[in-house]
């Protein structure tokens, strides 16, 4: 079981064995205290405050876990735009070489196994689509034709929509732009070279 629910579970029980022990305490106490002035309202704030610092290491225990889920997001967003632009950068580097290397297509390969831990189903899918194109235009003969610029940049542009829609696909939802526009976009975009 995670920590945090352990922790929770934990104070929680603590505050019923508070509240419930109180109760009892607080009717031995009164019958007890009639001859003694405030004794009831002493024990009173004193409940309340125990109750007090339980529930509020409850509620500060629950704000910890919550703000470690969102940096543990937000770094796995960061790991994963690094991957993506690293990717991007060695595919630009190979296209602008021209004649590609072996050292060239071993790095690309890694890129795969970098992808492979951080990429969403659909980017993996869109890129096993763009390796296709490489290496039945590219990797063969080693070497970047205009015409095999032009089918790189097209399968690029396809796996561009796929990495933006795991990266900032919540934000284009919320906009009054469809995905399909997008797309439609980043395609066109691609085809004005």
């Amino acid at each position: 079981m995670n920590q945090a629910v352990k922790n929770n579970l934990l104070m929680m029980l603590l505050s019923i064995i508070l509240f419930v022990g109180g109760y009892f305490f607080l009717r031995l106490a009164y019958h007890m205290s009639d001859k003694m002035p405030f004794t009831q309202e002493i024990i009173l704030i004193i409940l309340g405050t125990l109750a007090t610092i339980l529930i509020t290491a409850m509620l500060l225990n629950k704000q910890t876990s919550v703000e470690l889920e969102k940096e543990q997001s937000i770094k796995f967003i960061e790991l994963k735009t690094e991957t993506y632009r690293d990717l991007i950068d060695r595919i630009e580097s190979i296209v602008l070489h021209r004649d590609i290397s072996q050292d060239e297509l071993t790095q690309l390969q890694f890129h795969t196994h970098r992808l492979a831990i951080v990429a969403s189903p659909a980017v993996l899918g869109e890129y096993h689509n763009f390796l296709k194109v490489f290496h039945q235009k590219v990797a063969q003969d080693k070497h970047v034709s205009d015409t095999d610029e032009d089918l790189l940049t097209e399968a690029l542009a396809k796996l561009t929509v796929y990495i933006r829609k795991d990266l900032i696909g919540e934000l284009d939802e919320q906009s009054d732009i469809s995905p399909a526009k997008i797309r439609k976009q980043i395609m066109a975009n691609a085809a004005e070279h």
